[in-house]
């Protein structure tokens, strides 16, 4: 039987990744995004998540056997943010139930599972790390944990089997992306090179000298295809990185050198990017003026305040995979080639000099 997956976010850095990696496997691919972009072998389906109406006639003529749930809205507040996210995965599965087809939905989270919501990011009492899925959920209102117990009621009621995938900061292509680090980078280190600017790391002392990991978007979606269709991952949340631990007084200079400057010295002070970018907007239309690039838009691109919030962390944050391991999910990406990898299509696709 041909699996059809419907994506829910599919333009973005997960599920762009996601998209490709089921399209390879033969599936076939739909694409659900408000206004959709035009993706080699996914069907675009035009719908918004917050109007109920619009997803049941835009999903009427489809039969998905999966669903892969890669989206969320940010809101002012997190009370307003599990009002909104919850909604939109509700809104969903409630348009794809008079089909009856859907056999497995994923989603898509993160480590704010473990560390709290952006309100209070990384503060207060956090598990011990390595984080492991036992350890559950923090006594804070945290839309992750909203969009969970949609997905869990849906599941409960219509018969479908679950997954719930905990990457780390992902690295991958997207332009739009509310979180896209890997991109963020790169725009900061063009623009040192460019204007002669020192190549500073923004964040904590913790994160300079401390042990992390994080995910390579590949890496998620052939999670994201395992998951969907190995019997021993059903009704099961996971932590999705990389296998590698790093820290980044490692890692700077290797980005450093990929962009040809020195990086410059780590004297313990966190000097945020979205303060140093802030009016970098009409630099960035400038460079991509002189360069021939594709996006003159710098808010298309990079993401400061989320690499700020992980950079910036005071905890040590690392992850374990062995639940994964032991179900048989065995994939392996090193980060430093993950983020030479995204420099190279940037580069490809005009989005960098």
């Amino acid at each position: 039987m041909t699996e059809t997956v419907l994506i829910a976010g599919a333009s973005g850095i997960v599920g762009s990744a996601a998209a490709a990696v089921m399209r390879e496997a033969g599936w076939t691919v739909l694409g659900l995004a408000r206004n959709p972009t035009g993706q080699e072998g996914v069907t675009p389906v035009a719908a918004d998540l917050q109007d109920p109406e619009s997803l049941r006639a835009a999903l009427a003529p489809h039969r998905p056997t999966r669903l892969v749930l890669a989206t969320w809205m940010r809101r002012p507040t997190e009370a307003e943010m599990i009002r909104v996210n919850g909604a939109m995965v509700r809104n969903l599965l409630d348009a794809l139930r008079p089909a009856g087809t859907l056999r497995h939905a994923a989603l898509v989270t993160g480590l704010k599972h473990y560390l709290g919501p952006f309100e209070a990011y990384g503060k207060g009492a956090v598990p011990q790390t390595p984080f492991r899925e036992e350890q559950g959920r923090l006594p804070v209102e945290n839309f992750y944990y909203a969009q969970e117990d949609e997905v869990f009621a849906a599941a409960r009621r219509d018969g479908f089997s679950w997954s719930v995938h905990r990457p780390h900061t992902i690295i991958g292509k997207a332009v739009g992306n509310a979180m896209n680090m890997g991109t963020t980078l790169a725009v900061y280190a063009t623009l040192c090179r460019e204007t002669g600017r020192p190549f500073r790391f923004p964040g904590s002392a913790m994160q300079w000298n401390g042990l992390t990991d994080m995910t390579d978007a590949r890496l998620l979606a052939r999670h994201l295809l395992w998951a969907s269709t190995a019997p021993q991952a059903a009704n099961e949340d996971f932590n999705v990185v990389n296998g590698d631990v790093f820290r980044w007084s490692w890692m700077w200079g290797r980005i450093a050198a990929r962009f040809g400057i020195a990086p410059a010295p780590f004297d313990g002070t966190v000097r945020p990017l979205e303060a140093q970018m802030a009016e970098d907007g009409p630099l960035w239309a400038e460079i991509a003026n002189r360069h021939g690039l594709a996006e003159p838009r710098l808010d298309r691109l990079a993401s400061p305040w989320h690499t700020d919030a992980d950079l910036g962390r005071p905890i040590e944050v690392v992850t374990d995979m062995g639940k994964s391991r032991r179900l048989g999910f065995l994939d392996y990406q090193p980060t430093d080639d993950a983020f030479q990898d995204l420099f190279e299509r940037l580069r490809a696709d005009r989005l960098i000099p």
